[in-house]
């Protein structure tokens, strides 16, 4: 299952699913490093950092961004 890391709260990371839903897991779980905007996913009980759909998310993100402030 694939998420995106919302936020951290103390030791518990809040993470959306693709059903836009929460859920909560425990921080010392994910890859170090992590942080908030990261797509990680859940492979035989571990979580992997997806780090290609990180980035086109970000620049995804990011192009909407300026779309929405250019002049």
């Amino acid at each position: 299952m694939k998420l995106i890391i919302d936020r951290f709260e103390g030791d518990i990371a809040v993470c959306e699913t693709d059903d836009l839903k929460h859920t909560e897991i425990q921080r010392n779980l994910l890859p170090e490093g992590v942080r908030e905007g990261d797509a990680v996913e859940e492979r035989n009980g571990e979580y992997i950092f997806l780090r290609d759909e990180t980035e086109s998310r970000r620049k995804r993100l990011k192009n909407l961004f300026d779309s929405l402030t250019e002049e």
